[in-house]
């Protein structure tokens, strides 16, 4: 089944990785051939990919209201990754494992923007449970400005069942929660085979997720409320950790 990846990043990126099939690239009447644009269309072109004008309404039925930014490739399905494949590149790297694992996310634009972090400092992989959270949609494509099209995700059947076969592989669990009995971040050393673990929007983590846990840790506050958002908390506790692995594989 098709799908329609939308936005000048999420279409760049996609065809940069060349993971997915493309046939289409679609481009509204009016935009100009120019800046990434036109960096878009002559990749396009290398890869023998049809280019076609169509009025922006069309694009606009395409990206579901989405902002196309007047264009949008059409692809195959995202390509789902094994847990293995990501312990397998940690190998390759010569470099402990460091994962993401998320408890039931269902906000497109929060899942966008970890994935995107998460490309930033690294990760090897992001594990998602297969039903009741959000797939790698297009929105989520385009949240993350392309970047999950050059990462391992992979679709779980039971998250807490794929945290214990992590754990007898010697992948420390480390859940983020808010709390202020919980240890704050910086009182463990996280410079070790690691599975970052965030809870859903609202509720956190299940339970069966957070006793899965080997350790809980909290980012530390000073104002008026009491967490943040899960995009931003992971965000802060992805940086924390590769800071920890001494910002590992960075070119200075």
């Amino acid at each position: 089944m098709a799908e329609f990846i939308y936005g000048h990043w999420a279409v760049m990126e996609c065809l940069r990785a060349g993971r997915r099939t493309a046939d289409q690239l679609l481009l509204s009447e009016t935009v100009e051939e120019k800046g990434v644009v036109a960096d878009i269309i002559a990749l396009a072109q290398k890869k023998g990919i049809k280019i076609q004008r169509s009025p922006r309404r069309i694009l606009d039925d395409l990206a579901a209201g989405g902002n196309h930014q007047s264009t949008v490739l059409r692809v195959g399905q995202y390509p789902y990754a094994d847990v293995e494949d990501m312990l397998s590149l940690a190998q390759q790297r010569g470099e402990k494992p460091f994962l993401l694992l998320l408890d039931l996310l269902k906000d497109p634009q929060n899942v966008g923007v970890l994935l995107r972090v998460a490309d930033s400092v690294g990760v090897h992989g992001i594990i998602i449970q297969e039903r009741r959270s959000v797939s790698v949609t297009p929105s989520v494509v385009n949240a993350s400005s392309g970047a999950v099209e050059h990462l391992n995700v992979a679709q779980v059947t039971n998250l807490p069942t794929t945290m214990k076969d992590l754990k007898e592989q010697d992948v420390w669990l480390v859940g983020l929660e808010a709390g202020p009995d919980v240890p704050p971040i910086d009182k463990s050393d996280l410079n070790m085979s690691l599975g970052l673990v965030l809870g859903s929007e609202g509720e956190g983590m299940r339970r069966l997720v957070r006793e899965t846990c080997d350790i809980l840790l909290s980012l530390p506050m000073r104002g008026n409320l009491a967490s943040l958002n899960v995009a931003t908390a992971g965000s802060v506790a992805l940086y924390t950790a590769w800071q920890a692995r001494g910002w590992e594989g960075w070119k200075r």
